[in-house]
């Protein structure tokens, strides 16, 4: 924790408005603060629980761009920001990050435009496939970095995942930290991680076999048949 670039944040719930939708999201509303107490921290839960809200407010506290990117981009072609962005302080350690990259999947097509434009040499991403195109762009990623990624796995392979899944250990290593919202029970695996699950009932730290996405894949895994029929029987 000592060496993060974040090491937590709270959150000023007098700085949202009574009519924010923060305030409908069972996980979020009563968190007032949460510790990165380690170089990867994992955001698991339901789709709508919370996770990329709360990662998009991080992101953009800390100087990203919203829709994604480095903290050296600026474009916006929606505003879909929430109350939680101006709401959230960050609580950041002593070293500084060489380098960042705040990754969305549902908007990387328009990243990977003004990285074109940006020049850089990101400028053949459109001639690639969704995942190649990330993959690739995941490689300009430096050592003693900060990385914000939203649901990576929706534009990668399992291979691919496991690719990123080395890289990703690799680059820890080498100093960086990580803030990953996934549903993908390989990336949930990564070795010594912090996993924070989104429920009905908060955020609360949990391990990796009692996420729900270790335990509904390893169930349809070792006994599909019997799972599928259980759930055919309720159509």
């Amino acid at each position: 924790m000592k060496n993060n670039f974040l090491r937590g944040f709270y959150i000023e719930w007098d700085s949202i408005g009574k009519d924010s939708f923060v305030n409908r999201i069972p996980a979020l509303k009563g968190l007032d603060r949460l510790s990165f107490d380690k170089p990867i921290t994992l955001f698991s839960g339901e789709n709508g629980s919370g996770k990329s809200t709360l990662l998009e407010a991080i992101a953009t506290e800390y100087g990203f761009n919203p829709e994604g990117g480095t903290v050296n981009f600026n474009f916006s072609t929606y505003d879909a920001s929430s109350d939680l962005d101006k709401s959230i302080v960050l609580t950041k350690g002593v070293r500084r990050a060489t380098s960042g990259y705040f990754f969305r999947a549902e908007s990387f097509f328009n990243v990977a435009t003004k990285a074109r434009e940006y020049g850089g040499g990101y400028t053949n991403l459109h001639e690639m496939s969704h995942g190649e195109s990330f993959m690739s762009y995941f490689d300009y990623f430096s050592k003693e970095g900060l990385y914000l990624l939203d649901e990576p796995e929706a534009a990668l392979s399992p291979q691919n995942q496991l690719n990123m899944y080395a890289k990703i250990v690799k680059m820890v290593k080498e100093g960086s930290q990580f803030i990953i919202a996934t549903h993908s029970p390989i990336l949930l695996g990564l070795p010594n991680a912090q996993i924070y699950n989104f429920t009905m009932d908060g955020v609360k730290e949990t391990e990796y076999e009692k996420t729900d996405s270790y335990v509904i894949t390893k169930s349809f895994l070792n006994k599909r048949e019997m799972f599928l029929k259980e759930l055919f029987d309720e159509i």
